[in-house]
């Protein structure tokens, strides 16, 4: 018990090093995670180079994402990345050879029970996610409490208004422009829409 919690001191103190943007957090983390990501990319990938160009890319992931995020148990959130790096590149490396291996029938399995969505789209979804909360993180309150009741909760027009004590047409009107000054942050931002 007492290993546990001495880890989870370490690993917050790293994720503040992400926080605070102090480049010695991903010295950190490769010191103490490099291991273990880099078997999560040796399972998948079975070529050296391949694991260790996954590996640090899973650190540049890591610090892009945070401090947006800030992950609960880290050793899952980098393994979450590097797993999903890995059978990307691993797809990419294997697109003209179309024979079933292992990580193809193991991804087969998962994807009959589940969402038919690559593995590489949940990674660039959290970056969409991300993108969208820190330009929503920007917007005056009122304006975000419309936006999210609308497009999260998918409340009426009507009950937005009651909600925020406005009209209806004031309603419409901000979240005409909430969405035109979004669509402007993320082109900004590189996403092509």
């Amino acid at each position: 018990m007492g290993n546990m919690r001495i880890r989870a001191m370490e690993d917050e103190k790293i994720i503040d090093l992400y926080w605070n943007r102090d480049q010695g957090a991903i010295g950190h983390t490769a010191e103490k995670y490099g291991s273990y990501c880099g078997r999560i990319a040796k399972n998948i990938l079975l070529n050296k180079e391949d694991c260790e160009e996954c590996v640090n890319d899973t650190w540049l992931r890591a610090w892009n994402a945070m401090p947006d995020e800030r992950p609960a148990i880290l050793s899952a959130f980098l393994g979450a990345i590097t797993r999903n790096l890995s059978l990307d590149r691993y797809r990419k490396l294997h697109t003209a050879k179309r024979g079933k291996g292992e990580v193809e029938f193991i991804f087969d399995e998962l994807t009959d029970q589940v969402d038919k969505k690559e593995p590489s789209h949940y990674i660039e979804e959290q970056e969409l996610v991300a993108c969208i909360n820190h330009f929503l993180k920007n917007l005056p309150k009122e304006h975000r409490v419309m936006f999210v009741r609308r497009y999260w909760y998918f409340d009426s027009i009507t009950e937005i208004a009651e909600r925020c004590a406005c009209s209806e047409a004031k309603v419409k009107t901000t979240l005409f422009r909430v969405r035109g000054k979004l669509l402007d942050y993320l082109k900004k931002e590189g996403y092509a829409l």
